[in-house]
């Protein structure tokens, strides 16, 4: 019966169910690693997978941030997207009426998971850790690329008393790219720390 289903499909329509039902798997995945504290970083699997968009993009999270060009929030857009076309095609017979619902609604998923991300990522980080106390000398990676000589952000991971926290980050060193291991070494204020490359132990 999945078999005669499918083979009635047009080829636009079985390449619209692959690519909604592969982003359905990717974020489910990203949902059970960010809520067991191991986010699947747009590294592992999210957000900061590179595929050039500019070493970022896919450089989430927000994870908790919002920033728009990330692995996560493609994944959000073809997910509201695939299957709002999904489900309304029967509904809107106008193709490109359908084309701008579904841009619209993965859109507004997009916004709506970046900016639950911010609010969690905001009551993760004003909880019981003091910033200023607790983050010089904490080691972490590199989530968001971070400009080198302070030109500009990006976003670290750090654990801090055996939790993981994303802060955005500026750097006096050259660039580092997504999944560098870095160390704290000042902190700006209550969301933005410096940090430096953790130079490699020799044996």
């Amino acid at each position: 019966m999945i078999s005669s289903w499918w083979l009635s499909l047009s080829l636009a329509m079985k390449i619209l169910w692959g690519v909604t039902l592969a982003a359905s798997l990717i974020f489910l995945i990203q949902s059970i690693m960010t809520f067991i504290g191991a986010d699947a970083g747009d590294g592992g699997i999210d957000t900061d997978f590179d595929t050039g968009f500019d070493s970022q993009v896919a450089d989430a999270t927000v994870e908790g941030g919002t920033n728009l060009y990330t692995f996560r929030n493609f994944v959000n857009f073809i997910l509201g997207f695939g299957w709002s076309a999904i489900l309304l095609q029967e509904k809107i017979t106008s193709v490109p009426l359908l084309l701008i619902v579904s841009v619209i609604i993965g859109v507004a998923l997009v916004t709506a998971v970046m900016y639950l991300f911010k609010w969690l990522s905001g009551m993760q980080q004003s909880g019981n850790i003091n910033i200023y106390k607790s983050a010089v000398g904490c080691n972490g990676t590199v989530y968001l690329t971070i400009p080198g000589e302070r030109s500009g952000e990006g976003k670290v991971q750090i654990s801090i008393n055996n939790s993981v926290r994303e802060y955005d980050a500026v750097t006096d060193s050259d660039a580092l790219k997504t999944g560098t291991p870095i160390r704290v070494t000042e902190v700006l204020n209550a969301n933005t720390v410096v940090v430096e490359p953790l130079e490699p132990e020799i044996i």
